[in-house]
């Protein structure tokens, strides 16, 4: 019976691998083994991530499980501080900024060390895991590979190493399970008891090894930043032999004679009282249990229910014969050779984006799920002036939609953390999160006003929780998100002063995420009042709030307060004298023409309060203001100009700035400034790797060719000329729950289909004609 379900179960994957053969294999390829962590392919299914590196005499592959964090629940909260904002509002009004920077920095950031101490929440690597191979008698300097190659299949979250050494061939094949939940590594060789190997496991610090008969264990707690007794996890690693033997000498496993090695990691944390210890267990146990094909198959399967939703054909090229490494290089330097690569570059975006979060567990943070540190860059946690909002910016229209949910869930976890911050330091109603937060609730202001006392993150992470239901249309989510959404409007409600200069009702203090200007007086600050970005957010904060109260019947008095109180939010950008969009509420010169951050444009996008149809003005104002920002920068920031050039329909600068992010590059310094660029494992890099680039990008393609916040569907809205040849697509997503499908040429769609589980009339802009359709069923 066994044997029956197992041969079914083999032919459907086998059919259903047939089919996804037709379509173009989606790989990255390379002739040799990975000399840095940055050329490393990675893999990850949600949970637990690795990245092998695919060495010929010793292999090294870095384990990850994205809930180890270390720190811990804190108030950082300065109970007092409320008391010194009145002073700091008067020395605001009083165009004295410096002055009330420097008040904001005494009573105004978070109590502590903030982001530098213990207590801080870091995301960090979980340990190495490491294999010494023997062939025979060959040293190490004797040992030339030949035929080597190495490959990450994206349509089958696969990767795989094979080489030849004195007449054997080698081949390696490694994922990480979405059936299992286990990290799997298959080695064989083609003449038998040629395998030779020892297995190792290590952490850098807070870790035991030991091992129970033939399986390797590792254990550990990190610090919370008090008693020391934080997060625990464990990892166990067990084989699986064809011939040969395995034994152990002083926490080693020892493979000598085989022709076939399993090798299967199960790792956990205790993470929300996860019982890891067992669990670890009972998945090593079920995995050594099942036949290495059918759990091969199963994983397969599962992740292609995500993954095959989409498909892209913009045409072949002809660097697609070289190793992905080479094709950056050749693509940076003449793009027009190769029509492939764009395709390959948004599918691994939407492939890191399946492998680094599932739901009921945690967003991608900073690094996705991938960090090879103790010590991640920037603490590896979650920053809300733009990067995990960008993490999130292509789950829906890349077809994703229920990868939306894990941040969803992490925002309502900031909300009673969020409301003891906005009575601390605003005397608000409501809750409010700063500009980092982590897995434990941070909300508080950051250590240093010059950019951690933006209040806009919360505002901006309701953006990506409306998005969610903007896309999908589900009432059931937006009951559950509703709470949220008001408790947000409640706070800038209830913080919102009156500029005597305007009129206009404004935040005060905040800061435009970063950034910082020149006051009459030739001093500097960043404390200011109205920034753009925050009439920006509350403007859409308020207008979803209101929204959703008339879709879901509720809060009609608040709804009405907020009504009018929107007849007093300033517009969605003031235009300077030199025609620009003014970043704040006073036109201050900037102390960077250049700055990383272009806050003042959100409401290009992610908001739709500027677009060239609805204020042509304001768009025309956006196109100065990049134009001045330049093209360079981090490579999240250059994926964010791609977005906005993309949402001012100029296909071209878009794909510039798409070339730009593709840039080749091994810097690993921390960079704030330009040389942004990607990894040869297409890894963005700010530098160092940060993996908002990736998602930004991947959701800039789809700006590209497909639009719909402008009360219409949009097709190829900004396709750029290298593109307009031929192209087709299937599978990706429009507001108002559509699914769209389209193929062009010359640059002039031929056929298109606008599906969706509920029919109902759509607008459609097609080859610049807008008209109105009836969506066809699913």
């Amino acid at each position: 019976m066994t044997r029956r379900l197992f041969s079914l179960f083999f032919l459907t994957a086998y059919a259903t691998l047939k089919v996804s053969a037709q379509q173009k294999p989606l790989n990255l390829w390379y002739d040799k083994p990975a000399q840095i962590w940055e050329e490393t392919l990675p893999l990850g299914n949600g949970r637990l991530g690795m990245t092998p590196d695919g060495g010929i005499s010793k292999e090294k592959i870095v384990l990850n499980d994205i809930t180890l964090w270390s720190g811990g629940p804190q108030d950082a909260n300065n109970y007092e501080a409320y008391k010194s904002l009145p002073k700091i509002r008067e020395l605001i009004l009083q165009g004295k900024n410096d002055e009330a920077q420097d008040l904001v920095n005494k009573d105004f950031v978070c109590k502590g060390l903030g982001s530098g101490g213990e207590k801080w929440g870091k995301y960090q690597v979980l340990g190495n895991l490491e294999i010494d191979f023997n062939y025979g008698n060959l040293k190490p300097d004797e040992i030339t590979p030949e035929a080597y190659h190495r490959e990450l299949s994206l349509d089958k979250a696969i990767a795989n190493c094979s080489y030849k050494v004195d007449g054997v061939n080698y081949r390696r094949e490694y994922f990480t399970s979405f059936s299992g939940d286990i990290d799997v590594i298959k080695i064989t060789a083609d003449k038998p008891g040629k395998l030779n190997c020892k297995i190792s496991i290590s952490r850098s610090e807070k870790s035991v090894v030991k091992t129970e008969g033939t399986e390797l264990q590792m254990y550990g707690q990190l610090d919370n930043g008090t008693d020391g007794k934080g997060m625990q996890y464990q990892a166990r690693v067990n084989t699986k032999l064809k011939g040969g033997k395995v034994t152990v000498d002083r926490n080693v496993l020892i493979v000598k004679n085989a022709t076939e090695l399993v090798i299967y990691v199960s790792a956990a944390t205790d993470f929300k009282g996860f019982a890891f210890k067992e669990k670890t267990k009972q998945l090593l146990s079920a995995a050594l249990k099942t036949p290495y094909e059918l759990q091969k198959g199963k994983h397969i399967l599962n992740y292609a229910k995500l993954f095959k939703r989409v498909n892209i054909d913009l045409g072949q090229g002809k660097s697609a014969k070289f190793p992905t490494n080479k094709r950056l290089d050749l693509f940076y330097k003449n793009f027009a050779d190769d029509k492939s690569l764009p395709v390959l570059f948004f599918q691994f975006g939407r492939y890191l984006s399946i492998s680094s979060t599932r739901v009921g567990l945690l967003p991608p943070n900073l690094q996705g799920l991938w960090a090879n540190q103790i010590n991640t860059p920037w603490n590896g946690d979650y920053h809300l002036d733009v990067n995990v909002q960008m993490n999130h910016w292509p789950v829906e229209v890349s077809n994703l939609s229920e990868l939306n949910l894990p941040l969803a869930e992490l925002v309502k976890s900031l909300v009673k953390p969020g409301e003891k911050t906005a009575k601390a330091y605003y005397n608000a109603d409501g809750w409010i999160a700063h500009v980092i937060t982590n897995v434990w609730g941070f909300t508080e202001p950051g250590e240093s006003a010059s950019w951690g006392a933006t209040n806009a993150g919360s505002g901006w992470l309701c953006n990506n929780l409306w998005d969610h239901y903007a896309f999908s249309q589900d009432v059931n989510y937006l009951k559950s998100i509703y709470p949220v959404l008001k408790g947000s409007a409640k706070f800038y409600k209830s913080v919102l002063i009156k500029d005597p200069k305007t009129g206009w009702s404004v935040t005060s203090p905040s800061v435009s995420p970063e950034n910082t200007f020149y006051l009459p007086n030739g001093k500097t600050a960043s404390i200011s009042m109205g920034p753009t970005i925050d009439n920006q957010i509350v403007r859409e904060l308020f207008t979803n709030v209101i929204t959703a109260s008339k879709l879901l019947n509720v809060d009609a008095e608040f709804r009405n307060e907020l009504q009018e109180k929107l007849k007093s939010v300033p517009p969605a950008g003031v235009i300077s004298k030199d025609g620009r969009i003014q970043e704040w509420i006073e036109d201050y010169k900037e102390t960077d023409l250049q700055h990383r951050h272009i806050s003042h444009l959100y409401g290009l996008y992610p908001a739709a309060l500027i677009t060239p149809l609805s204020t042509p003005d304001l768009a025309e104002a956006a196109k100065k203001t990049l134009e001045v920002r330049g093209d360079d920068g981090p490579s999240w920031t250059i994926a964010y100009k791609l977005l906005f050039w993309a949402r001012l329909h100029d296909g071209n600068r878009a794909f510039k700035l798409f070339k730009e992010i593709l840039k080749p590059t091994l810097r690993t310094d921390i960079n704030y400034g330009a040389g942004g660029g990607v990894y040869p494992n297409m890894l963005s890099a700010g530098p160092p790797f940060q993996i908002d680039g990736n998602f930004g990008a991947t959701a800039g393609i789809a700006e590209m060719l497909i639009q719909s916040h402008d009360g219409f569907i949009d097709l190829l809205p900004a396709v750029p000329d290298a593109w307009k040849a031929y192209g087709s697509i299937k599978g990706l997503r429009a507001r108002g729950n559509f699914t769209v499908d389209m193929s062009w040429k010359e640059g002039k769609i031929i056929s298109y289909r606008i599906s969706s589980s509920h029919p109902k009339r759509v607008k459609v802009k097609v080859n610049g004609k807008i008209s109105e359709i009836m969506a066809s069923r699913l």
